[in-house]
């Protein structure tokens, strides 16, 4: 079982809904996990690299129960083991939008996008941004700034 990574920057509190999707993707999985958030509709779940394809089940089957419970759509991603795993973390949590660059910088992450990609990364009154921005926060301590 999965209690926690050498990366947990974590240190806000859950609320009751995020409690009760971790309690239930515990049951369904049998892979434990602190780290639950929601961006654009999906409800994410984040595991060590060695337990996703655990979690996701076979087929899919997990990742398709509790879609069915919750009414909502559910991806299983790895988690990041340090800052420098945010690339590819963050690349996760958007596709299939991609972005032309990704730089971190002092307390600063900062992602490149075409038009096209920077308008599906703002979302309408710039839900999504708002959304990655508590993301990187949590997780990494730092702000976003899409450009």
């Amino acid at each position: 079982m999965y209690g926690g990574n050498k990366f947990t920057r974590m240190i806000n509190t859950i609320n009751m809904q995020d409690m009760r999707y971790l309690n239930l993707f515990g049951k369904i999985t049998q892979v434990n996990t602190r780290h639950c958030f929601k961006y654009n509709e999906f409800i994410f779940f984040s595991v060590p690299k060695e337990f996703v394809s655990k979690a996701i089940g076979e087929n899919g089957k997990n990742v398709r129960k509790m879609s069915e419970i919750l009414g909502r759509k559910i991806r299983v991603i790895s988690a990041p083991e340090s800052v420098l795993g945010a690339r590819k973390f963050v690349a996760e949590i958007i596709s299939p939008v991609t972005f032309k660059d990704f730089e971190i910088k002092g307390n600063e992450i900062t992602i490149t996008a075409g038009m096209q990609s920077k308008a599906a990364l703002l979302g309408r009154n710039k839900r999504r941004l708002y959304e990655m921005q508590k993301i990187a926060s949590d997780f990494f301590g730092k702000e976003l700034r899409i450009i």
